[in-house]
């Protein structure tokens, strides 16, 4: 948890699509009592508190205005030229999330940076990041974190070719 939350210092804000908007806010909004649920762990509660008061960016065509909140604002329209607003605007970065999204943006050239926790564990099935990018895409490793569980941390840029 605390890569992650260091992570998400990184950027300004998050874009997510609906579905994963709906799962995070699910479990990290922070509940209208003010007091975080019992099952958060003590670790948990830096990103929580983190994600929870981060701006967000939400890219759905099926979500209304009025049902967007938490820090959030919905993104409709031209993903592209929505983006590349979003991205010339001045701070950190934007931080993007889920399995849909992130291959829509690297279809459109518009990651600059890929962070990947790799887990020790074979699952066998499950969504498949990037499955149907339509042109590969080089990368450059340019940080490499290990965890005591034998996860890692890496960190890639397109290749500059």
């Amino acid at each position: 948890m605390r890569y992650w939350t260091a992570e998400m210092e990184r950027a300004d804000a998050l874009i997510y699509g609906r579905v994963t908007y709906e799962m995070m806010e699910s479990a990290w909004r922070r509940p209208a009592s003010g007091e975080w649920p019992d099952w958060m762990d003590q670790w948990d509660i830096p990103f929580a508190e983190n994600i929870d008061s981060t701006k967000k960016y939400v890219v759905s065509s099926t979500l209304e205005p009025g049902e967007v909140d938490w820090n959030a604002e919905l993104v409709r329209g031209d993903l592209g030229q929505a983006v590349r607003r979003l991205k010339q605007q001045p701070g950190k970065a934007l931080s993007v999330g889920g399995v849909t999204l992130p291959l829509a943006l690297a279809d459109l050239g518009l990651i600059d940076e890929y962070a990947f926790v790799v887990q020790p564990v074979l699952a066998g099935r499950g969504p498949t990041l990037f499955a149907g990018l339509r042109e590969r895409v080089e990368l450059e490793l340019v940080d490499r974190q290990d965890f005591r569980s034998g996860a890692m941390a890496l960190r890639y840029r397109p290749a500059v070719t």
